[in-house]
């Protein structure tokens, strides 16, 4: 029945009618730890302070779902369908210290990089708890992705003109210059629909760019990505397609003096604010830092997780999180679960 409600939904959004559904009041952030290369998740009844699930336990095991037996980089959408999509690096930096591995990385590391590895984890879920999962290994596509150097920082978002749910990442062949790509992918996401294409690079692909998030507010596309132009920080692009042309704004975002990245936007319920949080990877131990804005113009600084308004109750040293809304009954559900299970 909650499938047949959220086709509806979808049905009804798309011809521009506003069908009634549940009001979402809460949020829930998932991220990756160091520490054991797996998904967590906690939740926020104001947008302010998030309490971890399970303790700050992982929730889902990287050593189960993935092939190199970690993952990096989660990010969660919610789809028209009203379905859930977790989308995943699969990668362990560890590895072969946690005895995983004979070696550094899974390739040679001077033919194939720093954090080489060959694909991606997509999940997908209705409920929060019940997860379909599949691995992309890209180089099974074609002859010149053999080569690939990395498939990092994986994002899911909704193409409102093809009515196709796309998934953009960093990529980069051999030890080449890290771009940013896209591809489709079907609704049960487990299957490219189309190879990877092109997104964004730096102008004349003379320095990387890492860690692309697409939020779309009106008519345009507002995405932010990491820049090693200079040090490694957030910077802004916008576009009248999902796909671009993106063109960059001047200047930094982040109000970090050191190396940051995977920036994550996300709208606070009932004002005309987003805000962008972003991974400060260069402190020890490692933080999200938050700025805001009411019109992609001007950013302004909100500190990091317990250094200001932003509350991290139950959690150090998280990784590249992302945010979404959600309802407090999927909230009040979620925590039970994992409490259940304690």
């Amino acid at each position: 029945m909650k499938r047949i409600v959220s086709m509806a939904f979808a049905f009804f959004s798309m011809l521009g009618i506003q069908a009634a559904s549940p009001e979402r009041d809460a949020y829930l952030m998932v991220y990756h730890k160091d520490a054991d290369h797996s998904l967590h998740m906690a939740v926020s009844r104001d947008g302010y302070t998030f309490t971890a699930v399970n303790n700050d336990k992982a929730v889902i095991g990287g050593d189960s779902i993935a092939d190199q037996r970690g993952i990096r980089d989660p990010h969660i959408f919610r789809g028209p369908d009203g379905a859930f999509y977790i989308a995943m690096t699969d990668l362990h930096v560890f590895a072969q210290r946690e005895g995983i591995r004979d070696t550094e990385w899974e390739r040679d590391g001077r033919k194939y990089g720093w954090g080489n590895n060959r694909g991606l984890v997509l999940m997908k879920s209705y409920d929060l708890i019940n997860w379909t999962h599949a691995r992309i290994d890209f180089t099974k596509l074609a002859p010149i992705f053999k080569e690939i150097g990395c498939a990092w920082a994986p994002e899911t978002c909704y193409d409102d003109q093809k009515k196709q749910l796309m998934v953009h990442f960093t990529m980069r062949i051999g030890t080449g210059t890290n771009r940013l790509y896209y591809f489709y992918v079907n609704d049960d996401f487990n299957r490219m629909t189309t190879p990877p294409r092109l997104l964004y690079q730096a102008p004349n692909g003379k320095y990387s760019v890492i860690d692309g998030d697409i939020t779309r507010v009106g008519d345009t596309y507002h995405m932010f990505y990491v820049s090693h132009e200079h040090t490694a920080g957030i910077r802004h692009a916008t576009a009248s397609r999902i796909t671009g042309p993106y063109t960059a704004t001047e200047g930094y975002v982040d109000a970090e003096k050191v190396g940051c990245e995977a920036p994550n936007v996300w709208k606070r319920h009932g004002e005309d604010r987003w805000m962008l949080m972003y991974d400060i990877y260069r402190v020890n131990p490692h933080n999200f830092g938050f700025v805001e804005t009411t019109d992609f113009q001007t950013f302004t600084p909100m500190g990091r997780f317990n250094e200001g308004k932003m509350k991290l109750t139950n959690c150090v040293s998280p990784k590249h999180g992302a945010i979404i809304s959600i309802t407090q009954e999927e909230a009040d559900r979620l925590e039970q679960f994992w409490r259940e299970k304690e």
